[in-house]
């Protein structure tokens, strides 16, 4: 596919790798060889930056050999012959080498591109405790800045203070440390992306002992979440001297603190452990992040004082792949104890958050309208939770099932046997003598007995029963409970006012759809209720989402929801990308057409049910898109100025007025529909 859509490149995204070659014990020509042949590989792939190992041309453990003229002379050679090999590959190559500069030695890390060295970057903290004893062989390039170098006949950039960066492809910005740089307190590469660097590396030699993986690990993911950066880890592996220590090879890929590559470690055959990191996501962050830039200035603002070697790149716009795991339900993690974790804290968010306003609002009651869907579903589980945890009894709430015109007998059912089950005060009221009346006093059609089906009808009954909610609630000293979730107001689903837009306490409100199915599930699992909730719990999941406000067709189908927005799937995948990271349309369309366009490629969360794993093409991802597109940004805000309160729950983002969204009611959707539409195929 040659649209400039399918390439990495045209979304920000840089393939990075951790390269580990088979090392030798201070042969420079092997080392050589070995790092050209990763380095080839990488081109294969696509790759645009290969992270080396500390030392990797000279070798790391050779000790007093770092100090003869004979093993500096080859390390020379060595680099020779890998910037005259670069000269026809794609990839900027990071390698390391033991220079001598000055009268001292340093241990250095190399950036070479398309046949030249673009800079030199020493080793700023060089260990000397325990087994290492680098302080013996090398000088500390702390302090070393607006130097040169002389390579290969040319005088090359020296020094810490050098950052690169693509003419010809934003976001491709990175930074070098060395090793004991990253275990130091104040690591290199915070100032380097203090300074710009979007992709800091390390090129480490660290040998292993038992835990030092999980610590390596620890520290990748915690340096690109507090640096706002991607982190990319390269340890020396096999081949080195084990006279006194042995070696891993652990590659790493990080990115905002999450680890999204990881190499096998011991592997007996060289590797490459590949990712795209996102560059546009990293710089997305860093807008919102306001402590960064505060950091920068405390810091003596990096960025002038540090140089940014630019360098031509010549990215190809063409279908390379995406070397990235994209989670379909970026709420929910693939992996089953995480999604344990997430769940515990999601439920018990809502619980905690209940529980403090019902004892500010001094209620005795809670007054809440019971469907049998999942939104009323989840609320009704969360507050009989808060009840039990506040030691109040259960019979405190008060639930209404309030048929309407189009209320399926199944749905009431379910909502009767839940309350029952739960141990609430329930009741029902029938609506729709009122809905007659409404409609009949403001002239509908309906009333005359036309079937007009428009939105009039369905508000109406959405209307009066919040109405009647709110009006039990001041009887009874209570409040109304709010059902609806983040999803629902993304998409502006909900009646304004006096509808389901409007309860005293919002408390599915940072949940969207998909993550309120997984935490049902999560409380049918580890046994939050009794037995017969579970039943039901399990029967409301497995129904067809629906408002049930319009009658059945001729076929006997009822009114679908997701056939009218969109599948809850993708809009929850939009709303996150939109709302967390402010992406492009375009970018969106891409990530969600690589998640989503086979059902047999990637991983799918454990409890899902199988007929719920589908795939979508592009042109359904692009069709509901720019349906989410028109109606978040064009269409909602207004009612999402207005909401009530509610509990944040998702790092994923909010929609409260007060908290993670701003903007204005009157907004327009032009801009993300024109990129979408110039930019997708």
């Amino acid at each position: 596919m040659t649209h400039p859509f399918y390439a990495i490149h045209s979304h920000g995204l840089i393939r990075v790798a951790a390269a580990t070659p088979r090392a030798s014990v201070g042969d420079t020509g092997a080392n050589a060889d070995a790092t050209i042949a990763l380095a080839r590989e990488a081109d294969a792939r696509g790759v645009d930056l290969v992270v080396f190992p500390e030392l990797n041309l000279t070798s790391y453990a050779i000790d007093d050999l770092h100090l003869q003229t004979a093993q500096q002379r080859a390390t020379l050679a060595a680099i020779a012959t890998v910037v005259a090999a670069s000269a026809t590959l794609r990839p900027v190559l990071l390698v390391g080498a033991a220079l001598v500069r000055n009268g001292r030695l340093y241990n250095c890390a190399l950036a070479i591109a398309r046949g030249q060295v673009l800079g030199v970057v020493p080793k700023t903290f060089l260990p000397n405790y325990r087994e290492f004893y680098e302080k013996r062989w090398f000088a500390s390039g702390a302090g070393l800045t607006g130097l040169t170098i002389a390579l290969g006949g040319k005088d090359v950039p020296f020094g810490t203070d050098l950052i690169f960066a693509a003419r010809d492809l934003p976001g491709f910005v990175f930074h070098a440390e060395i090793c004991e740089d990253y275990w130091a307190p104040t690591p290199p590469s915070t100032a380097g992306a203090l300074a710009g660097a979007l992709i800091c590396c390390n090129l480490s030699a660290s040998n292993i002992v038992i835990g030092k993986a999980r610590e390596r690990a620890m520290l990748a993911a915690a340096q690109s979440a507090r640096a706002v950066c991607a982190y990319v880890y390269s340890a020396a592996g096999p081949g080195e001297s084990t006279t006194e220590v042995a070696w891993d090879g652990q590659g790493l890929i990080h990115e905002l603190g999450e680890q999204i590559a990881e190499s096998k470690r011991f592997a007996t055959e060289p590797e490459l452990v590949v990712a795209d990191v996102d560059c546009e996501r990293i710089t997305q962050e860093r807008l919102r992040f306001g402590t960064f830039n505060d950091a920068a200035t405390f810091a003596g603002t990096p960025e002038t004082r540090f140089r940014r070697i630019a360098f031509d790149h010549t990215p190809v716009l063409a279908d390379g792949g995406l070397e990235r795991a994209i989670r379909r339900f970026p709420f929910v993690p693939n992996d089953p104890a995480r999604r344990d974790d997430d769940c515990y804290e999601a439920f018990n968010i809502q619980v905690e958050a209940l529980s403090k306003r019902l004892v500010a609002a001094h209620a005795e009651t809670i007054v809440i309208g019971v469907s049998g869907g999942l939104d009323s579903t989840h609320a009704l589980i969360v507050a009989a939770k808060a009840m039990d945890r506040l030691g109040r009894p259960r019979s405190a709430i008060l639930g209404f099932t309030m048929p309407g015109f189009a209320t399926g007998e199944g749905t009431k059912a379910n909502a009767w046997a839940l309350m029952r089950a739960l141990g609430i005060t329930a009741e029902e009221i029938d609506i729709r003598p009122a809905a007659r009346r409404m409609l009949e006093d403001i002239g509908h059609p309906f009333s005359d007995g036309d079937p007009v089906y428009d939105i009039t009808f369905e508000n109406v009954q959405a209307g009066l029963r919040t109405d009647y909610l709110f009006r039990l609630a001041n009887q009874r000293r209570g409040i109304v409970l709010g059902t609806g979730d983040l999803s629902e107001m993304a998409l502006g689903w909900c009646t304004y006012g006096v509808g389901d837009q409007m309860s005293h306490y919002a408390v599915n409100s940072g949940v969207p759809k998909t993550l309120i199915q997984f935490l049902i599930r999560w409380c049918i699992r580890t046994d939050q209720y009794d037995a017969a909730t579970d039943a039901i719990l399990a029967t409301i999941l497995a129904q067809e989402i629906s408002p049930e406000l319009v009658p059945a067709g001729a076929d006997g189908a009822l009114q679908s929801t997701e056939s009218m927005i969109g599948p809850y799937a993708l809009n929850d995948f939009f709303a996150h990308y939109v709302i967390r990271h402010g992406l492009a349309p375009s970018k969106i369309a891409f990530l969600a057409w690589h998640a989503w366009r086979d059902a047999g490629l990637g991983a799918w969360p454990q409890d899902l049910p199988a007929d719920a794993r589908i795939a979508y093409d592009l042109p359904t991802i692009r069709h509901w898109l720019e349906k989410f597109l028109v109606r978040f940004f064009a269409t909602s805000q207004f009612k999402r100025s207005a909401m009530p309160n509610g509990p944040k729950v998702s790092a994923g983002g909010a929609l409260s007025p007060r908290g993670d969204w701003r903007a204005p009611s009157d907004g327009i959707a032009t801009a993300w529909i024109e990129e979408l539409r110039s930019s997708v195929p």
